[in-house]
């Protein structure tokens, strides 16, 4: 178990290092992180019916995405976000997945599920930036907020509110 955990936090590491200009190759890593840790399903499920636990720096990491996303809802859904906005969006997301990246300390099982979240998020922000085949801008903006109420539902997060699409 300590040996998965060291592995782990190695990935973690070298993931920390690479986010800013590959975060697209480090949701695929840390998916293969996982797979070789003996993760049994890739779908996001609650821990024995409870929401699993969250630590602060995750909060505040998911809170600023959310906080975020908010603040241009109004524009991605009249379809008036620039591209600029939307990179710049996208932007103040890879910093928050970075900061929980290098912050977060979960359990491993905890952990494997976050990093379901995280990798929806990061394909997200990927289309957001325009770098996603056949993916508009707003359909990454969307798929954040999907990831962001899966979030919600599976994690305790006090005060935690969803986002309607």
């Amino acid at each position: 178990m300590r040996s998965n955990i060291v592995r782990h936090s190695a990935a973690v590491a070298s993931m920390a290092l690479v986010l800013g200009s590959a975060l697209p190759a480090a949701a695929a890593a840390t998916a293969q992180v996982h797979q070789h840790e003996g993760a049994a399903t890739q779908e996001l499920k609650l821990d024995a019916g409870k929401k699993w636990e969250t630590d602060a720096p995750l909060r505040k990491g998911m809170s600023e995405i959310r906080n975020a996303i908010v603040a241009d809802k109004s524009a991605i859904h009249a379809g008036k976000l620039s591209d600029a906005r939307y990179d710049a969006l996208a932007k103040r997301v890879d910093a928050q997945v970075a900061y929980m990246i290098a912050n977060c300390k979960l359990r491993p099982e905890a952990d494997a599920q976050l990093h379901l979240v995280i990798a929806q998020i990061v394909e997200g922000s990927e289309a957001m930036k325009g770098k996603a085949k056949g993916a508009t801008r707003r359909a990454g903006a969307e798929k954040i907020v999907a990831a962001l109420n899966a979030y919600g539902n599976h994690f305790e997060h006090p005060g935690w509110t969803s986002l309607t699409g």
